[in-house]
């Protein structure tokens, strides 16, 4: 897989293919800053762009996309898919690790080999994980999991983290080691702490 640098969507900001970037931020306000972004330079990049949001109104929080590219035919043509985190990650009011990581499989791998797509970008937002039903103390083993799937495709996949929302420092930290990446306050930092599927302390 190509590690060529591709555009994030935030000025002087990089990834490279295989990226799983944790993103920190405070509030819808800053949530957007990071997304819509991310969104605007796949759209215009010709990159397959999955978004799965927690917020109760996904179609309002895209809306702004529509300024600067046009979103409807992005839409239609399925390059751009808008899915609520109740249908992509808790069909059944239930997170199943196997499940959602066979969704990204059938999603990402669809677009790669059939769908002409060169390269994939995938967010996530994670609020979804602090509500109390069945597999959500799964997370932290899910994200690590995730770092075997990216190297299978062109794709990065980035993480949506409201430091609002997720106050449990010892959760943060078992999040940080899952994630090779960390964007905050702009900047796409290397995670000195994170360890690898394989090296057997993330449960």
């Amino acid at each position: 897989m190509t590690t060529t640098p591709v555009q994030m969507g935030q000025p002087g900001v990089v990834m490279v293919p295989g990226d799983h970037i944790c993103a920190f931020y405070r509030g819808p306000g800053q949530r957007d800053d990071v997304l819509l972004p991310f969104l605007r330079e796949g759209i215009r990049s010709g990159d397959k762009c999955l978004c799965v949001l927690d917020d109760p109104d996904p179609e309002r929080v895209i809306l702004p996309l529509s300024l600067t590219v046009d979103v409807e035919t992005s839409r239609s043509s399925g390059q751009f898919e808008l899915l609520a985190s109740d249908a992509a990650y808790l069909p059944d009011a239930t997170f199943r690790p196997d499940r959602m990581l066979a969704f990204w499989d059938r999603n990402v791998g669809a677009a790669v080999q059939h769908g002409g797509y060169g390269f994939v970008r995938s967010v996530g937002e994670m609020t979804w994980a602090l509500r109390d039903l069945p597999g959500v103390d799964q997370l932290v083993g899910y994200e690590a999991e995730l770092n075997r799937f990216l190297p299978r495709y062109p794709q990065v996949i980035l993480c949506l983290y409201d430091l609002e929302r997720f106050t449990d420092g010892r959760m943060l930290m078992e999040l940080l080691r899952t994630h090779p990446k960390v964007l905050m306050s702009g900047q796409l930092l290397e995670n000195p702490w994170y360890l690898a599927p394989d090296a057997g302390a993330i449960t």
